[in-house]
């Protein structure tokens, strides 16, 4: 849905339709987090099959993944339309991008905190688990090693 949005932005700015141009800037902030959101659940995921292999039920697992999934950037894009719905628009509406023909946030701190701050938050997540996916790993490889070797004497 992030493409689709995307690569139909520009078309439907050229209507000059306000209204739809908000619409259509947040569907694509809110698929743009989204996006971000399933990165971050994938993370969680590989850490709970590698690290916690065993003893790990979650019960409702995928409803609870898809309410953070989906509901997380619903939060993020309702909370800035509280704010101020004008923070979604065309630039080419505002003087400092006036040849711009595209609908998104048009507040650079909003942009941001919801945008840049987000996905710094989930790449440290992703990163972090990582990490620690990759010292499980090394864990097992040098305690199998260190099995072998004793099989072997």
């Amino acid at each position: 849905m992030l493409n689709i949005v995307f690569l139909t932005n520009s078309w439907l700015t050229s209507f000059d339709q306000p209204g739809l141009c908000i619409a259509v800037a947040m569907l694509l902030h809110y698929f743009l987090l989204a996006a971000f959101t399933w990165m971050c659940l994938e993370s969680v995921h590989f850490y709970l099959a590698l690290v916690k292999v065993f003893n790990v039920y979650v019960p409702k697992y995928i409803l609870k993944c898809c309410i953070a999934g989906w509901g997380i950037p619903a939060i993020v894009i309702t909370l800035v339309l509280i704010i101020n719905k004008n923070f979604y628009g065309n630039g080419s509406l505002s003087e400092s991008h006036p040849y711009s023909n595209f609908c998104w946030i048009q507040d650079n701190t909003v942009f941001y905190i919801s945008v840049v701050a987000y996905f710094f938050l989930i790449f440290l997540m992703n990163t972090a688990m990582f990490i620690t996916v990759l010292l499980q790993i090394h864990s097992v490889k040098t305690r199998t090693q260190k099995t072998s070797r004793f099989w072997k004497q």
